[in-house]
């Protein structure tokens, strides 16, 4: 693997290639997709495969007495079942940072879905059929399910042996992570306030709702080992966390992306990945698994339900005192990311403001609940939705507009985080808010006509419980910020191989990293930057794999800025070595090779006058260039365990809504009319992309807002709801118009000044709705989502 020694030298990109950097290029598996001909990992198929199944706990929290596997091996068709004893290897566990999650439960269940059998048979029904035969005998443990139960003396210990490197720094074993945050003198500042709020909020689990099920496609190969066509997130993670459990070197478990039907933090975990190639190794057959919808609930974590604690000063002149906050937030059965979700609430926690004195603490807890981990925005989302309901009460008591307030509040490029760290890029937050603010208002009264009332506008909808009978308009605002990229000092890089070669007499580039696509576009973007870079019309995107160097996870907005980088670095890389021949091949018939800054462009080499040295072909004749390059951003650090301070983020993004929402008082029904967006995005690489990243992350922050939640009985820990029949996602009929007014202010330390795009709209989107909702009803709503009988009646702390 080739890693530069140094910066390449800067050779300025030729501007007419078509399809290049800032253009809306489309997809090209768009089409695919919206005619249902593209292959996602379902749709896999392998001459005598098997089919493999899972047998996933009935009960959250029990010890294992016996598992009888007698009939279900017995039935005709059934190749194998395994349980934890049929383990290959002395590595049962896995996990992204601590590796805690068994493979097959063993000894006892810690939630309810966990897996503690696997089958493998000729066809699916069979598979199922002789999973529910399995008989699993149980004896039912108390479940840990809030933080009194999790941290009473007395706590039973969701995981009795805990080793990890968290292990030492927290108040009690079934806390998985915890993270303060001091910073100046809170209890001075508070002295100085002249008003004071505080506020209790509730964050729901959310699920990511991707509309793909996890799946998958595992075959034996010739020489040992194994290979998987999986839909995941990050390929090399999944690799490293796999081949141990296996008993397999990492060279002969060879990993390839299949198609990805969505995923916003849902497939950075494992789910059937180990299964699927336990079931191929010992059967020597192909296993595939898929998924049913109600499997998918319990097959990959959700994003973290958290409780917050906010006190606020501010002075009469509406500028913020200080700001003690206390975050808990629910992880679940299992680690998963959760240190890292602790890590972005508590730095976050403020919000885009400017507070000098603040008190913070976040933690996250090990109970019995489904585990929980990445989703879009993670920490950042529960964050924002408790500092953006404070900014609105700190504004009505003070007697201000809450767009004006914030934005005498809002921090900007120098401003100091509470851990210390300088902002040292552009951070527009006053003027995103002026932005959203000034857009026009949608028309009042829209489902007025000379035909009478058009049900499709009203709250309720197509339902038709109203015709606009106690109908409220209210209007709402919030701002939020996103770090980019991993943090606290975790070595973020990404790699990409870029070959030039002459393909029918047509100079052609291909592009290979291991990126998932898994929706957000990147594909795209690399190929945009290969036409850029090297001037070609004809990019090759390979498909990803772990037979090419690590891209880290499609997650944390940080493809484009990492592994975008990555391509541009190895398209310089290849460039110089392009030109070199060039220069070898025709410096002596034209001096300009030798002398002039030259440019690739549109398939010709040209100097900076625009003067045609060659074509590329011509250069490139029997020649192949390629060149294997890793591209890293700056280094962070951590956070120090007792104050918090650390230069722990590479870079911010910034999004601020303006939502305008009609509530039946009376029903407690809401519609969403609009949800306005202002977004800086550093730059624009393709605008098209850029609008759709921001709509999607706005509709699922709408989505939290007033509909989705994973519903979980506290007593058995059971979830109550898992199907999208009683887990409601928006459809398009309740997906309001999205306007959006994106700004562009370079990042000098990013690839051609990008930041990334896809998180920062689900964060502020939120609060947008709640304040909207609040303005419309009185209402002080510090829960989400917003249900009816929170509109319509007394206020119910807990759904």
């Amino acid at each position: 693997m080739a890693s530069p020694s140094g910066t390449p030298t800067k050779i300025t990109q030729g501007s007419q290639t078509k399809g290049g950097i800032g253009e809306s290029t489309l997809r090209p598996d768009g089409t695919l997709k919206v005619t249902g001909e593209f292959a996602y990992s379902s749709d896999m198929w392998h001459e005598d495969m098997l089919w493999g199944q899972i047998l996933r706990s009935t009960v959250a929290h029990a010890e294992i007495v016996s598992i009888d596997t007698g009939e279900a091996l017995a039935m005709p068709g059934v190749y194998a079942v395994l349980t934890y004893d049929d383990l290959p290897t002395d590595v049962k566990n896995y996990g992204l940072e601590i590796q805690d999650t068994p493979v097959l439960a063993h000894g006892k269940v810690r939630h309810h879905g966990e897996p503690v059998a696997l089958v493998a048979a000729d066809h699916p029904e069979t598979a199922r059929r002789a999973a529910a035969k399995i008989k699993v005998d149980y004896r039912e443990l108390p479940v840990i399910t809030d933080e009194a139960s999790a941290t009473a003396p007395d706590a039973i210990l969701v995981h009795e042996n805990r080793d990890d490197h968290h292990a030492g720094h927290v108040p009690h074993p079934n806390i998985v992570h915890r993270q303060p945050i001091i910073r100046g003198d809170v209890a001075a500042a508070r002295e100085r306030a002249d008003v004071i709020v505080t506020g209790e909020y509730t964050f729901g689990m959310q699920d990511q709702a991707f509309l793909g099920p996890e799946s998958g496609l595992a075959v034996p190969e010739e020489d040992g080992g194994v290979h998987l066509y999986i839909a995941t997130q990050w390929l090399h993670s999944d690799l490293r966390q796999m081949a141990p459990v296996l008993g397999l070197p990492e060279d002969k478990v060879r990993m390839t992306l299949s198609g990805v039907g969505g995923a916003f933090g849902g497939r950075e975990d494992l789910s059937m990945q180990i299964h699927a190639c336990l079931l191929a190794l010992r059967t020597g057959k192909p296993v595939k698994i898929v998924y049913n919808r109600f499997e998918s609930f319990f097959g990959h974590v959700h994003r973290h339900p958290a409780k917050l604690y906010y006190e606020h000063g501010a002075t009469q002149d509406g500028k913020l005192t200080h700001l003690k906050c206390r975050i808990v937030l629910d992880g679940g059965a299992y680690a998963s990311a959760s240190p890292a979700v602790v890590g972005n609430a508590s730095s976050l926690s403020v919000g885009p403001y400017v507070v000098e004195d603040v008190d913070i603490e976040a933690i996250a807890l090990y109970t019995n609940n489904p585990p929980c981990g990445a989703m879009r925005g993670f920490g950042a989302v529960q964050a924002c939705f408790a500092y953006e309901a404070q900014m609105d009460k700190l504004a009505a008591k003070l007697g201000m507009d809450p767009v004006e307030f914030r934005r005498l509040n809002a921090m900007e490029q120098g401003t100091l985080l509470p851990t210390g760290q300088p902002v040292d890029s552009p951070a527009p937050v006053a003027e995103l808010l002026r932005r959203v603010k000034a857009m026009p208002m949608p028309p009042e009264r829209q489902w007025e006509s000379s035909e009478g009332a058009d049900v499709r506008q009203l709250p309720g909808g197509l339902s038709n419980t109203t015709h606009g009978e106690g109908v409220v308009r209210g209007v709402g605002y919030a701002v939020g910020i996103k770090n980019v990229g991993f943090s606290e000092g975790f070595d973020d890089y990404s790699t990409a191989k870029v070959r030039m070669e002459v393909v029918a007499g047509e100079p052609v580039a291909t592009v290979h990293t291991a990126m998932a696509e898994v929706g957000q576009g990147g594909v795209t973007v690399h190929a945009q930057i290969a036409r850029t870079e090297l001037g070609v019309t004809q990019v090759t995107i390979h498909p990803a794999d772990t037979q090419v160097g690590s891209a880290g996870s499609t997650s944390a907005s940080r493809q484009t800025y990492v592994t975008g980088g990555a391509v541009k670095n190895s398209c310089e890389l290849v460039r110089e070595k392009v030109l070199e021949i060039g220069r070898r091949k025709f410096g002596s018939y034209h001096p300009a090779w030798a002398t002039a800054e030259l440019l690739l462009e549109g398939g010709k080499v040209v100097t900076d006058g625009g003067e045609v040295l060659s074509d590329l072909a011509d250069v490139l004749e029997g020649e192949t260039v390629e060149v294997e390059a890793e591209w890293r951003h700056r280094p962070t650090e951590p956070f120090d365990l007792r104050t918090g301070q650390g230069n722990g983020h590479v870079q911010y993004s910034f999004a601020a809504h303006r939502a305008v929402v009609e509530v039946d008082t009376e029903l407690g029904l809401v519609k969403v009319i609009e949800l306005a967006c202002a977004q800086d995005v550093g730059k624009a690489l393709n605008p098209l992309s850029v609008l759709g990243q921001i709509q999607g992350g706005t509709t699922q922050g709408l989505g939290v807002a007033v509909m989705e939640e994973i519903v979980v009985d506290p007593k058995t820990a059971k979830v109550k709801n898992p199907s999208f029949t009683d887990y409601l996602i928006p459809t398009i009929l309740d997906t309001p118009t999205i306007p959006v007014d994106v700004l562009e202010l370079a990042d000098d330390h990013a690839p051609y000044g990008l930041r990334g795009v896809g998180e920062a709209p689900t964060l502020s989107s939120t609060p947008a709705v709640l304040a909207a909702i609040r303005n419309a009803t009185g209402l002080e709503l510090n829960r989400t989502p917003v249900r009816p009988e929170h509109l319509t009646g007394t206020q119910l702390s807990e759904g």
